[in-house]
């Protein structure tokens, strides 16, 4: 992975770059920021600057023995730790899923966590680190290193950490093994240990410029004009993965925009009978699922707030979205905006406790019956 590869970045690249030319290399560094933001690539890509043999001032060199090992994630001296899911009763480790982690790194650089359970089959399972990866850690880093000067331990999505995995990581912080470098890649790193966290040194990665993301996407598909591209990166609100499920306009994002417009439209005529049978089609999907909808479902209740300002610019919406919302949009207003907003974040919350899923999204419709005719 090259500091070219990752899209815009160029503060956090030139950061990254100068740490190391003056030789100044934190023992553990967290990279904070939103999804498709470009965290996990930045790691990997100071990992392989940080250990190619001839490396100039912008980038790894590509050719040296060293770089050819990254290109394929096979560097002795390269660790990795991610989320799992548990195949039958026996305990799995990171290393059990280590083709398909190497080959969604490098064919897709920028994927969600979701992606990723989509290519462990997880189906409605949860992926985390589990209690045992600490002692898989623990092996790793006692081992010399083979090649490069430091050993490099990286450590994606950290929040979903088993507690017990956690505090031994932590001891590890405290106390390194000698020239160890741990970079944790995080989309919520408040919900890491505050011990932890005070043990690394934050880098915050911030959502990408609208204009290296649409140079970004035109350099991916032909057929975008700057206006579309521009457009479809203002949008995505400076996340890569986002911007690309604008352009292809992916089959969820479609369902999510049907079910949005059902359900309102089903409350403001009170069809309560159809409500039901809205309510059973969303229990009987998976959670990530659901999950998904309700936070497309508030980013639609505030962009349809938004509207009702007619500031184009503050708008981020496909043309889909915006045909409907032209209609509806006068419907979400001061009097009603914020309790819509907190029913479908506590409706978000109520499916990640595993609250019955078909009357979570029942009584959620039956509240929109009121809140519409605000």
């Amino acid at each position: 992975m090259f500091f070219s590869d990752i899209i815009g970045q160029p503060e956090v690249k030139n950061r990254l770059i100068r740490s190391v030319a003056e030789d100044k290399i934190p023992h553990a560094q967290l990279f904070a920021g939103k999804e498709g933001v470009g965290k996990l690539p930045l790691a990997i890509a100071y990992a392989q600057y940080l250990s190619c043999a001839k490396r100039s001032e912008q980038d790894s060199c590509g050719v040296c023995p060293s770089c050819v090992k990254y290109a394929k994630l096979a560097h002795p001296d390269l660790h990795f730790v991610f989320p799992v899911v548990k195949t039958g009763s026996s305990t799995v480790v990171c290393n059990d899923f280590m083709n398909e982690w190497r080959d969604i790194v490098t064919s897709q650089k920028y994927f969600s966590y979701n992606q990723w359970l989509a290519k462990l089959n997880a189906e409605n399972k949860q992926a985390i680190i589990y209690s045992n990866e600490s002692e898989e850690i623990a092996r790793k880093l006692s081992l010399k290193s083979y090649e490069s000067e430091y050993k490099i331990m990286i450590i994606w999505q950290p929040e979903k950490m088993h507690e017990t995995c956690g505090n031994k990581l932590l001891k590890l912080l405290e106390e390194p093994p000698a020239k160890t470098l741990f970079l944790l890649v995080s989309e919520n790193p408040d919900v890491i240990l505050t011990t932890i966290q005070s043990r690394t040194q934050r880098i915050n990665v911030r959502g990408i410029e609208a204009e290296d993301l649409k140079n970004a996407l035109l350099q991916r598909f032909n057929n975008l004009s700057e206006e579309e591209a521009l457009n479809i990166a203002r949008i995505s609100g400076g996340n890569y993965i986002s911007a690309l499920e604008n352009v292809e306009m992916s089959d969820e994002n479609k369902e999510n925009l049907e079910r949005f417009i059902a359900i309102m439209r089903l409350a403001y005529a009170r069809n309560v009978k159809e409500i039901k049978l809205w309510s059973e089609q969303m229990a009987a999907m998976g959670r990530e699922r659901q999950k998904n909808f309700l936070m497309y479902a508030q980013r639609m209740i505030r962009e349809n707030f938004i509207l009702n300002f007619h500031v184009q610019s503050l708008n981020y919406m496909t043309k889909s979205e915006s045909d409907f919302s032209t209609k509806f949009s006068p419907f979400i207003n001061e009097r009603n905006v914020y309790d819509i907003m907190d029913e479908f974040a506590l409706a978000e919350r109520h499916i990640e406790q595993n609250v019955n899923a078909k009357m979570v999204f029942f009584d959620l419709s039956l509240k929109f019956i009121v809140l519409l005719k605000k």
